[in-house]
């Protein structure tokens, strides 16, 4: 065929989400997409649906109402915010502003994996510099960043590890990197972290540092796709010349707004998931499944092997429970499973440890 596409984009694996099915099986609980078990804020469900009426309205086309909220809530500057088709959109507007062919995105040994789709789909070169025991290691992605370093992307905490840094190395990572190379901080799990920031007074103290957050997670609107940016105005500026005057539908605008503002309700998610997250964990390291300490809605469970992993997973299935491998991730001996709700949590333990028992 003579259409062919450009340089990079047949490199990109088709990504694979989190399995919600699992054949033959009834009662299924999906916990492979570290969503909340809760759902979303009575009132953003509220605001979704008085929405309805307007449907052959235009959304807004500069989110100010939506930036406005953002901004209060988190005490942030809204003309340095950016809105996007979930934090996923705004990755994307990085690579394709600051990134093309002869550079390079860098990025963690086990991070998300949109880092590197994004980076091919621009015409970039990934790069991936070692983890420390599945933490994020500054040194090593430092020794890592070259003269065609443009963007560098960490998790804090990381997917799929549940792991984080401070804001001191954070800090020493901003200031090490090369010039004219942009940091972004990826705080999808922020909020699970009681009194983290994501780094926006980084971002406020420095020129080469961006934050993406989202909605998907703690504010259960995964559904609606809807994430921001915080950074520089330049850099807002910019990221705002190729995002798409609409891309975000007005019932998803105003659902996030009233999610932003239902502060209590994200207060008690945090609360519960740290509860059942240090429950299932302490469960099943005394069963022999350790887990590094989690920052997220997820533990990543810990087997001797990669065959052990997989057999507990088809364990897991046929008792109707869908966990995440982690194989495409670098992490084949483990499986990540999102934090669901306290009944949800039970079932996982039982059924790992039953599996446990099978193979003593």
């Amino acid at each position: 065929m003579t259409i062919t596409p450009q340089p990079g984009i047949l490199d990109i694996a088709l990504y694979q989400g989190g399995a919600a099915h699992v054949k033959g099986v009834a009662d299924v609980i999906k916990l492979s997409s570290n969503e909340n078990p809760f759902g979303p804020s009575p009132r953003a469900s509220d605001a979704f649906r008085q929405a309805a009426g307007n449907l052959h309205v235009y959304p807004s086309t500069d989110h100010a109402e939506l930036r406005g909220a953002i901004g209060e809530v988190q005490d942030l500057d809204p003309d340095r915010i950016i809105c996007g088709v979930g934090s996923d959109e705004i990755i994307s507007f990085l690579c394709y502003a600051y990134a093309g062919p002869g550079d390079e995105v860098l990025q963690t040994e086990h991070g998300f994996g949109m880092y590197k789709i994004s980076a091919l789909a621009a015409g970039a070169t990934p790069v991936v510099a070692p983890e420390k025991d599945r933490h994020t290691d500054v040194d090593a992605l430092l020794e890592a960043c070259t003269d065609k370093t443009k963007l560098v992307f960490i998790a804090n905490p990381n997917n799929p590890t549940g792991t984080m840094i401070s804001d001191t190395e954070i800090a020493r990572l901003a200031d090490g990197l090369p010039e004219g190379a942009l940091l972004v901080l990826d705080g999808a799990y922020a909020e699970y972290v009681d009194g983290y920031d994501a780094g926006a007074a980084l971002v406020d103290s420095r020129e080469n540092l961006f934050m993406t957050r989202t909605f998907s997670k703690i504010y259960g609107l995964g559904g609606l796709r809807i994430g921001w940016g915080y950074g520089p105005q330049d850099i807002i500026d910019t990221l705002n010349r190729i995002r798409g005057p609409f891309n975000l539908s007005a019932p998803a605008l105003l659902a996030a707004e009233a999610a932003m503002r239902d502060t209590g309700y994200v207060a008690k998610c945090r609360r519960e998931n740290a509860r059942m997250r240090d429950w299932l964990a302490t469960g099943l390291d005394k069963i022999g499944v350790p887990s590094d300490p989690s920052f997220c809605n997820f533990i990543l469970a810990h087997f001797k092997d990669a065959e052990e992993a997989e057999a507990c997973d088809d364990h897991l299935k046929s008792k109707g429970l869908i966990v995440r491998r982690v194989a495409s991730y670098g992490l084949p001996q483990c499986l990540r499973i999102t934090i669901g709700d306290e009944p949800a949590c039970k079932r996982v333990l039982a059924a790992v440890s039953e599996f446990k028992r099978t193979r003593t």
